[in-house]
């Protein structure tokens, strides 16, 4: 028996959500790299708060990356696993060497902004699938990433306001 029969949703329905997640799932690859780069690069008067907040960030991104995979699995789907996959398919592209704290954070914030709208429109989706499982994983997604939004722009005002 399938899954999505026990499940009861609809697989047409379903592979539309199914077809958002794998693009997250890229972009959260992308953004998983470029936090580790931040990290490893991160210079300057931030250096031990940054470079701590960027290796909370990338721990939580790769905790998301597992739930996306799992999640495309569970909709009865494979989740893309080759890195040359994620970069033809993310939306996010890889930055090279960063080390000032402004120019990551510009980034990371542009970065959030498509996340939370490729987030939303999941929602959109999943609600529509009646996908309530996704629904609530996105939910969970957006509530850690608003609040996550909110310090970093905390942050950049104080370091502008220096």
């Amino acid at each position: 028996m399938r899954t999505l029969d026990l499940l009861g949703l609809d697989e047409k329905k379903v592979q539309n959500v199914v077809n958002k997640l794998s693009v997250l799932l890229a972009d959260l690859q992308v953004y998983y790299s470029n936090l580790r780069g931040f990290h490893w690069n991160v210079k300057g008067h931030g250096f031990f708060i940054m470079h701590r907040k960027y290796e909370e960030l990338y721990n939580d991104t790769a905790e998301k990356i597992d739930e996306v995979a799992e999640r495309i699995l569970q909709l009865g789907s494979t989740p893309e696993s080759r890195y040359s996959a994620y970069l033809q398919t993310a939306e996010l592209k890889e930055v090279g060497v960063v080390s000032c704290s402004n120019e990551a954070l510009d980034i990371l914030l542009t970065t959030y902004k498509t996340l939370i709208a490729r987030e939303r429109r999941i929602i959109e989706l999943a609600s529509d699938a009646k996908d309530d499982t996704t629904v609530s994983l996105m939910s969970d997604f957006l509530k850690e990433q608003e609040k996550t939004v909110w310090m970093l722009v905390a942050v950049k005002s104080q370091s502008c306001a220096e």
